[in-house]
């Protein structure tokens, strides 16, 4: 049976590098933040979640967008800095959590799951499907955005993201699908 990642894991990755990804110079990153953005729409959010926030990248961001604003993340070395990216929003806050065996409190009409989904199990893909339909507002919209490479993850991306759009199925319709060369992403709306 397959089983998501560890925080051990994401911890030996940051230990390693502090922008392991390269969230603050990839051109990858910052070309499909912009398209996560865009798919958006001029929507302003109440209350968002970005779950695997690391570094805040795209958390900084967001928060243009949101008047609450959650960054959730496995570890504790990741929201340091995302804390320091986003100190000048004093709207937006991190705590750190994992997924789905801890859910924070409230109700949000923004999650956004970018390059996450891939590193759960797919049982845990549908606990967190679970969590998200029992924290929407009314009319929220989920972003999803996963990488089509191979990985040693416990899900490939586009499975991954198929668990996700069937268990929300009858909560969530989809109203954007894109495929990228190298991630697809998924907005469905409440």
């Amino acid at each position: 049976m397959t089983v998501s990642r560890p925080a051990d894991h994401f911890e030996r990755l940051y230990h390693s590098n502090p922008d392991p990804w390269g969230f603050k110079t990839s051109i990858y990153e910052q070309t499909k933040y912009q398209q996560t953005l865009a798919a958006l729409g001029e929507r302003r959010f109440v209350s968002g979640l970005e779950v695997g926030c690391s570094i805040g990248v795209l958390t900084q961001m967001l928060g243009t967008r949101c008047e609450r604003l959650l960054g959730l993340d496995i570890v504790a070395a990741p929201l340091q800095e995302a804390r320091c990216r986003c100190s000048g929003q004093s709207h937006v806050r991190f705590e750190q959590m994992q997924v789905p065996e801890a859910w924070p409190e409230g109700r949000f009409d923004l999650i956004i799951f970018s390059e996450v989904l891939y590193f759960l199990s797919s049982a845990d893909i549908h606990r967190c499907a679970d969590r998200v339909r029992s924290s929407l507002l009314p009319d929220a919209m989920i972003v999803l955005v996963n990488w089509l490479g191979q990985t040693e993850d416990p899900t490939p991306g586009h499975e991954a993201a198929e668990h996700f759009v069937r268990a929300t199925s009858g909560t969530l319709a989809i109203v954007r699908q894109s495929h990228h060369p190298k991630y697809r992403l998924d907005v469905l709306r409440a």
